[in-house]
């Protein structure tokens, strides 16, 4: 699917000549990818990426997260439009909404007889998070591993009360992002993306309170470039923006609805 070797990779990524490398080839060589073919992808080869989003690691085996494959076209257009017109929504060969789940165990424990009152506390809305993400990201790993290309959506916060109707969510459940799974369209135009330093991310013994970010500032400038974006805006400038209000994109409400969707109550 993809071409660099994973010293190429490496040198995308950081800007500065590998270690000696393990083979990791197809995990430094991961984009995101946003245009993909019309060859279908199989139900068996879905059945087999689900079971590898299982195979994660779950918190003492709780399992609180749930994945919804929207396959329908109506239903992919009206999920397409919810996660803000993305083209890719509706041309990937799946489309999967990841959910935080703590609405199946609450059935399971209360069933027993358990109060499962714990639920309403902040632990298990992160858990059920993590567990969604971990679970996602095995997926990909798998999908990649296929020669699949994939792209999250995390669009699919944009409008959360839409998503519960339109995936008929119960109360203690969360559409925390999305998924496109499919063939990548030839020829790949998606590229690898620089990623900050690992002296910005990776502290030893103690966190590093004031990181540098200048030289990643710097080689964005070069990635920018070649998107054809305008590079006087840093990598700074750029996410300083985006992490104001006014980028919020209805993302806003979050924390009243998913309290009102039974998370986050303690």
């Amino acid at each position: 699917m993809f071409d660099e070797s994973p010293s190429d990779a490496w040198r995308l990524r950081y800007g500065s000549p590998p270690p000696a490398l393990p083979d990791l080839e197809r995990f430094l060589a991961h984009r995101s990818v946003r245009h993909f073919d019309s060859r279908p992808v199989s139900e068996e080869t879905a059945k087999a990426l689900v079971a590898a989003a299982q195979s994660a690691a779950t918190s003492s085996n709780l399992q609180l997260w749930s994945v919804v494959s929207i396959q329908d076209p109506t239903n992919r257009d009206k999920v397409a439009e919810l996660c803000g017109n993305q083209n890719h929504v509706k041309t990937c060969g799946w489309f999967f909404a990841f959910l935080a789940d703590v609405h199946r165990i609450r059935v399971a424990a209360e069933h027993t007889g358990q109060a499962a009152d714990g639920l309403d506390y902040a632990e298990f809305y992160t858990m059920a998070i993590i567990d969604a993400a971990l679970a996602a990201e095995r997926m990909v790993c798998a999908a990649e591993s296929l020669g699949l290309g994939i792209c999250y959506i995390g669009g699919l916060r944009n409008d959360p009360q839409g998503v519960k109707e339109l995936l008929e969510l119960p109360e203690g459940t969360f559409g925390v992002f999305g998924l496109c799974i499919g063939w990548p369209a030839e020829p790949v135009t998606a590229e690898i993306k620089p990623r900050l330093a690992q002296e910005s991310v990776w502290f030893k013994e103690k966190y590093e309170e004031n990181p540098s970010v200048a030289e990643y500032d710097e080689r964005m400038k070069e990635f920018y470039v070649s998107q054809n974006m305008k590079a006087e805006a840093t990598w700074s400038m750029r996410s300083g923006r985006r992490v104001g209000t006014t980028q919020l994109t209805g993302r806003e409400v979050l924390l009243d609805w998913l309290k009102g969707q039974g998370f986050l109550k303690r």
